[in-house]
């Protein structure tokens, strides 16, 4: 049994160890992300659950949570994204989900090829999977999880967090 809090956290104890679980919802504006991030960093930093490795989660955070309110949700007021943290020992599992339609990352094209250069699609999930060390769309991509792992723990990523 896991118990959930939004930025009133307490440590929970399971079969690996202690971790801190959150799940917030946020509007779909571009104006909620960075005061949410900072205060997830934040508390990120003060838990040392990736120590040193901050801003890759920060960035990779970031770059999701534009996505979902950007082409998810399309800036639909009326819409919300939903976020999952949960930081453990070593290692933190993030997930996104958005209201929209979904899209398919099979055909989104590679920002890093040269006549893709001027493309305004595909960086932000570049700079996702450059950054975390797992990233997973699941939904039809309304759904982000990702991983960041502070050392070299071989424990899978769950498939719900």
């Amino acid at each position: 049994m896991s118990q959930t809090h939004t930025f009133d956290l307490l440590p929970i104890s399971i079969h690996r160890g202690p971790y801190i679980q959150l799940e917030h919802s946020l509007p779909s504006e571009i104006s909620a992300i960075s005061p949410f991030v900072d205060k997830l960093i934040l508390l990120i930093t003060k838990c040392r659950c990736v120590p040193g490795k901050e801003r890759d989660v920060e960035i990779a955070l970031r770059e999701a949570l534009a996505n979902g309110v950007i082409h998810g949700n399309h800036e639909d007021p009326q819409k919300h994204i939903q976020v999952s943290c949960r930081c453990e020992f070593d290692e933190i599992f993030i997930s996104v989900r958005d209201e929209g339609r979904g899209f398919d990352i099979d055909k989104l094209a590679d920002p890093t090829f040269p006549e893709n250069i001027k493309c305004d699609r595909g960086c932000g999930i570049y700079l996702m999977k450059a950054l975390m060390d797992e990233v997973r769309f699941e939904e039809a991509g309304t759904v982000v999880r990702m991983r960041k792992i502070a050392s070299n723990n071989t424990h899978e990523m769950p498939k719900e967090v």
